[in-house]
């Protein structure tokens, strides 16, 4: 081997290496999040939790915050590939669909997907959010996101001709912002004990109502 692809291979390796730490750091945080909360989750617990140094914590990921906005993307996406969520395959293959009824039952299933990944660390958020600033920040930046993502399911319906014009595209867009709200999940499933299968259905059928002309 000589000394160019000994170098590649030791860089790769690095990498690699690096990218394993981080996304055990992320995991520990994510799961110390859930169980204890924002406030009572320290730096030290999630370094002790991943196997690490507190200095690795923040060389890795960095600090509280950090690991919270890492957390959730990482939740939303399904993984820690640096891609947005509206370019990946799967929504790609949602927007192109013709069929508005079809469009919404999968995306209602992909908000579904998304929405047993975060919602622990979501309710964590919101709690995080009422006490720092900076998680006040992320909560309304995860808001906006969502609510961008709404704009262009509205906008891909007016596209089909498929929009009920009995309210405003303004309010069709808050609703569908609504209606993606891990907050819906929260409360069906984990407080009132609906089946995952039993939410995605209604969900479906809410976004359908209320948004596409009978």
């Amino acid at each position: 081997m000589n000394r160019d692809v000994k170098r590649d291979y030791h860089s790769t390796l690095r990498t690699e290496q690096a990218a394993e730490t981080r996304r055990a750091v992320v995991a520990a945080a994510l799961r110390l999040f859930v169980a204890h909360g924002y406030g009572a989750t320290t730096i030290d617990a999630v370094a002790k939790a991943a196997g690490v140094s507190r200095k690795t914590v923040f060389t890795a990921v960095g600090g509280k915050v950090e690991l919270l906005k890492t957390a959730v993307d990482w939740a939303v996406a399904g993984d820690d590939r640096a891609q947005a969520l509206a370019e990946r395959p799967r929504m790609r293959e949602v927007f192109a669909l013709d069929d508005p009824a079809r469009l919404l039952t999968e995306w209602a299933q992909v908000m579904v997907e998304i929405d047993q990944r975060v919602t622990g660390v979501f309710r964590a958020l919101e709690v995080a959010a009422e006490l720092d600033d900076d998680a006040h920040r992320l909560l309304d930046e995860l808001h906006q996101q969502r609510l961008d993502g709404a704009r262009e399911v509205v906008k891909r319906l007016a596209k089909l001709d498929a929009l009920t014009t009995a309210v405003s595209r303004a309010e069709l867009v808050d609703v569908a912002w609504l209606c993606t709200d891990p907050v819906l999940f929260d409360r069906f499933v984990r407080v009132r004990g609906w089946s995952v299968t039993r939410f995605e259905a209604w969900l479906s059928r809410m976004l359908i109502g209320q948004l596409l002309a009978t």
